[in-house]
C-alpha cells in the first residue's frame, strides 16, 4: 500500500490541488456575480494552489516520461542506445535539480524573512516556497526511477502522448492502404 501510495503521490496531490482552486474559484465567481460580495483570500489561495499543481504537475510528468525532448536526432540511431543517451542527458537534468533543491532550500530556510508574510492569508511565505524543495526532490526521484526502469529492469517508460500519436499514425496508415484494412 505505501508504495502504491508514493508512486502516484503527485497524481494525488495534483487533483486535490486541481480540485480545491477550481471550487474555490466557482465559489468566488458565485459569490461575485450573485451576492457581489467578493473573498480577497480566494483568489490569493487560489494561485498559490496553481503554482503548487504546476510543480508536482512536473514532477509527474517526469514520472511518466512526458517532459519535451528534442529526439529527431534518435531517429539515425540504433534502438538501444537511445536509452543510455537519454540517461547521460539526464544526468544534467539532476545536476540542475540538484543544485536548485540546495538553492531554494537555502532560500526558503535561511535567506527568506520571517516576516515576509501573504497579503490578504497572513501565512508566512516561506510555507508557499516550500513547494520549490519538495517538488524538485520528487522531480530528482522519478527521474532517477524512470532510469532505473528503463535501464535495470530493462522495460519501456513511453510518454503517453506519443503513445496517442503512435495509435493515430497506425490508424491513418491502415485507413491510407486497402491491403492494412484487414488487421
Amino acid at each position: 500500500m505505501p508504495a502504491k501510495i508514493f508512486n502516484n503521490i503527485e497524481s494525488i496531490i495534483c487533483r486535490t490541488l486541481l480540485s480545491g482552486f477550481v471550487l474555490l474559484l466557482f465559489v468566488q465567481i458565485v459569490s461575485r456575480e450573485a451576492f457581489g460580495y467578493s473573498f480577497s483570500w480566494i483568489e490569493e489561495l487560489s494561485v498559490y494552489m496553481f503554482v503548487w499543481f504546476v510543480f508536482f504537475g512536473a514532477s509527474f510528468a517526469a514520472l511518466k516520461g512526458a517532459h519535451n525532448r528534442v529526439t529527431f536526432q534518435f531517429r539515425f540511431l540504433p534502438h538501444g542506445y537511445i536509452k543510455y543517451i537519454e540517461a547521460f542527458a539526464d544526468l544534467f537534468w539532476i545536476a540542475f535539480n540538484v543544485t536548485f533543491i540546495w538553492l531554494s532550500y537555502d532560500f526558503v530556510f535561511n535567506k527568506m524573512n520571517k516576516f515576509w508574510k501573504s497579503q490578504t492569508l497572513g501565512i508566512e511565505m516561506k510555507w508557499v516556497y516550500i513547494v520549490l524543495p519538495i517538488a524538485f526532490t520528487l522531480m530528482t526521484i522519478r527521474i532517477l526511477q524512470v532510469n532505473y526502469i528503463k535501464l535495470v529492469r530493462g522495460e519501456e517508460v513511453t510518454d503517453p502522448d506519443q503513445i496517442d500519436l503512435d495509435a493515430i499514425k497506425a490508424d491513418t496508415l491502415r485507413d491510407a492502404d486497402p491491403a492494412r484494412k484487414e488487421d
